[in-house]
């Protein structure tokens, strides 16, 4: 199974193993594994209630969080497989990345790293993690699903030190020592970093020309989509309406991944690894080329400024911030408006994080109004 993977490749015959052994099963790789226990997993589900950009009430075609991680996912297979990665690391760890997001996107993960700033304050990625190793409930010897190492090494793509060294602590040479030894992690986590910011941009543009708060004609000043809106209209000089949007971005899109698999395969010869350690103690190696990534920036500051900041969204946000706050103080004085699970924990406060980041939008918002009375979001 493992016969035309590059040296540089993560193996799953020679992985680091699992918090608790287990047999290998057979016709399937641990990496295999990983995948479909997440996507079996209980936090996965809820992810097609959880959004991105416009929440869920919004839009029935607004990506959510569960489209957003399959599409990372096939951006990430298509390019492990030009460059001879695992795609079953790659796939299980698109597909978990955003397991421990909150409902209502950055707005509700604000909000709660604010409400825990006494607490050890919340990080998405090391809530994913979280999901993973405790908070899932399926197997009768262990609570989480039980991942190996390299799957949730690459679901935690940021950490803070203070919490690498808590992770470290507890776990010693675990998925948080590359936070403190500066060191990389496998050419599939790095991969699924990239494929990540290569899905959201794209389709944050799409969804922002939908919901018209973003423009074509605004999109005329990004240079990145700008050039293949023009390659577009001169081959297909009658096109008009969304077919001209979609044509741009699915060129776009192949650009970079191009890009990616160019600019990767350069690193690499320069870098020599000859097998996955290695790569862990070289620079970044799954990389954008210099020109395509200044290029990348234009855009992200482009959405920044016109979506991400528009006073409709921000409107929105600051309804989505006063739900989660509101849960929060309301939990932390009533544990027992939980689900008995969590009320019974002893650390109320982390009890009542986890509690909230596992909530849908929709639900998020039902509670809110079933504890204050008050309706803030459809």
């Amino acid at each position: 199974m493992t016969q035309d993977l590059a040296p540089w490749a993560s193996r799953p015959d020679e992985s680091r193993g699992r918090r608790y052994p287990e047999q290998a099963a057979p016709g399937r790789t641990d990496f295999q594994r990983d995948r479909d226990r997440i996507v079996h997993s209980t936090a996965f589900r809820r992810l097609v209630y959880k959004t991105q950009v416009f929440l869920n009430h919004e839009g029935d075609l607004f990506r959510t969080r569960l489209t957003h991680s399959l599409e990372v996912a096939q951006l990430g297979r298509s390019i492990a497989r030009a460059l001879r990665l695992n795609e079953d690391l790659v796939e299980a760890i698109a597909l978990a990345h955003d397991l421990g997001h909150t409902p209502f996107g950055h707005a509700g993960q604000d909000a709660l790293n604010a409400c825990m700033s006494d607490h050890g304050g919340f990080e998405h990625n090391l809530q994913s993690l979280r999901v993973v190793d405790e908070l899932e409930e399926r197997y009768p010897q262990y609570n989480g699903l039980n991942l190996t190492f390299e799957t949730r090494e690459g679901i935690l793509k940021h950490c803070s030190r203070a919490n690498a060294e808590k992770l470290e602590a507890h776990d010693p040479g675990g998925v948080g020592m590359r936070f403190l030894d500066r060191t990389q992690p496998g050419m599939e986590a790095q991969l699924c970093n990239l494929a990540d910011e290569i899905a959201y941009n794209a389709h944050d543009i799409d969804d922002g020309v939908r919901s018209g708060l973003i423009t074509l004609e605004q999109l005329e000043q990004v240079p990145l989509f700008e050039d293949f809106r023009v390659q577009t209209l001169a081959e297909f000089p009658q096109l008009q309406g969304r077919r001209v949007l979609y044509e741009t971005i699915r060129r776009m899109l192949s650009a970079q991944v191009y890009d990616v698999i160019e600019a990767t395969h350069a690193a690499l010869r320069k870098a020599d690894p000859h097998n996955a350690d290695e790569v862990r103690h070289a620079a970044h190696l799954v990389q954008f080329s210099e020109p395509m990534r200044q290029a990348s920036v234009v855009l992200k500051q482009f959405l920044l400024k016109n979506l991400y900041r528009h006073p409709q969204v921000t409107q929105t946000t600051l309804q989505a911030q006063e739900v989660v706050r509101g849960l929060f103080a309301a939990y932390l004085a009533d544990p027992l408006q939980m689900q008995a699970g969590f009320a019974a924990r002893a650390d109320t406060a982390r009890a009542v994080a986890d509690y909230i980041a596992g909530m849908t939008d929709r639900f998020a918002a039902r509670e809110h109004e079933r504890i204050t009375g008050l309706k803030l979001l459809p």
